[in-house]
């Protein structure tokens, strides 16, 4: 196999990175070239609050060294890519340059949705996704911001949130749903993070949409007005009501699209040579039971990116996602799910056990099918171990099976135990059950947490 070939990587996230970096491990050959208008090297993009809030400089998101990329012969090229020639394998940038190529990896992320609100384009609003969108929100929050109202319910509203809070601007969630993002979270956890929204004096309008955005005699925003009449002034509106894949320059051409580029289990676009992974990409078809078309997370970029990469230099191998996985952090609760936990089901589909803790900020939740085997979980509060439930899911644990082994899944022996009892104990009294528990291994293992 000819593994002098050039392959170019228009994206430098988690997904491009990953598969530069797993191209250079399996050959030494190969010509990488990666690509990006955004910055000219990788960063953590969830680390951008951090910039914001003063705790980092924008250099310390950076998890690899400047001289990494020249040791390991990956070239970085900074610009904004325009136009992709297909049939000719040729990039052409807006600085007038062009690039050829011999196997194109398209990974150009995600883009903060706008639904068409008018007023969404003044000075003052704006999404939280890129780089640019940080510097722009420094500029934006620079002075004169008292208030700000944020539109949608889910992870980047909450981080944004954060960040102006930090700064001492009070916001406004502005919430289509019935609970903070009720969409993805069971009714008990969104009033969980709903609670805690309130308890960290962040107004919260439920049930009620943006209508315009209002401006003032110099073009700044100056206040919204939402779907119950309601007139809120503010200096700074947030869009995060969800992204969209960033493919605005590959519409109308011969690559086929939907909301994102679409591929086949292997990545593999309907042009030759020309592939799409992580936010941008789009499946024919889900890569799993109950997994979405398009994966729009951390770790399944970085899965793409190892599949696509050898693939590009061995034979191919479908895309395999696993169990579901995500992480996030609500203020200072840390949120897990494993598995498939939607936001409704019904008594036929799904058995529910719920726990929550007297303090309201902690809960465990488990669903199970039919056949009491487990299919997810939610966690709120205190960290669980990843591959104990990797495990149980993927072996297709019964419930008593996962909470008589709960102990096992214990991240922090120390400090969690106690939930972890109770939640056995609060199952146990549900089914009417007498469970073999492991108590001894708590004692054992604040011991040695202790040494």
């Amino acid at each position: 196999m000819n593994n002098s070939k050039h392959i170019v990587i228009l994206g430098n996230g988690i997904a491009g990175i990953t598969c530069a970096r797993h191209l250079r491990k399996q050959s030494n050959s190969v010509r990488i070239t990666v690509i990006s208008g955004e910055s000219k090297y990788f960063f953590s993009r969830t680390a951008l609050m951090y910039v914001f809030m003063g705790h980092m400089k924008f250099e310390h998101t950076q998890p690899y060294e400047n001289w990494f990329w020249g040791k390991n012969r990956i070239d970085l090229k900074e610009g904004w890519v325009e136009k992709v020639d297909f049939q000719g394998k040729e990039l052409h940038f807006q600085s007038g340059e062009k690039l050829a190529y011999d196997q194109l990896v398209l990974a150009t992320g995600s883009q903060p949705n706008k639904f068409g609100w008018p007023g969404q384009d003044l000075i003052g609003v704006q999404g939280l996704y890129s780089k640019q969108d940080l510097e722009l929100m420094e500029q934006n929050t620079s002075s004169d911001v008292n208030h700000a109202v944020i539109v949608g319910g889910g992870l980047i509203g909450i981080e944004m949130a954060e960040m102006l809070a930090y700064k001492g601007i009070s916001v406004t969630f502005i919430v289509r749903e019935t609970g903070f993002w009720r969409n993805i979270l069971p009714k008990e956890e969104s009033e969980l993070v709903g609670r805690h929204i309130l308890e960290h004096h962040m107004e919260l309008k439920l049930e009620t949409e943006l209508e315009e955005i209002l401006s003032d005699e110099s073009g700044k925003v100056r206040a919204v007005r939402t779907s119950k009449g309601e007139e809120i002034p503010c200096q700074f509106v947030g869009l995060t009501a969800g992204v969209t894949p960033k493919i605005g320059f590959l519409k109308n051409t011969e690559l086929q699209t939907n909301r994102g580029i679409l591929v086949d289990s292997f990545f593999r676009t309907n042009i030759p040579d020309v592939f799409a992974i992580g936010d941008c990409a789009e499946f024919h078809e889900s890569p799993a039971e109950g997994r979405s078309k398009i994966e729009q997370v951390w770790y399944t970029g970085r899965m793409h990116g190892e599949t696509l990469a050898h693939n590009l230099l061995n034979e191919p191998v479908p895309y395999k996602p696993g169990v579901w996985f995500n992480s996030a952090k609500f203020l200072d609760i840390e949120y897990q799910t494993y598995g498939h936990v939607p936001a409704d089901w019904t008594q036929q589909e799904y058995h529910s056990f719920y726990w929550e803790h007297v303090s309201g900020k902690v809960s465990f939740r488990m669903l199970t099918n039919s056949k009491d085997q487990i299919v997810g979980i939610n966690n709120f509060g205190f960290r669980l171990s990843h591959p104990f439930f990797d495990q149980a899911i993927g072996e297709k644990w019964t419930g008593n099976q996962v909470i008589e082994n709960l102990d096992k899944a214990n991240f922090d022996p120390e400090f969690f135990a106690p939930y972890i009892q109770a939640i056995q104990e609060a199952y146990a009294k549900e089914k009417g059950l007498t469970l073999k528990l492991n108590k001894r291994s708590f004692i054992q293992k604040l011991f040695s947490a202790k040494l």
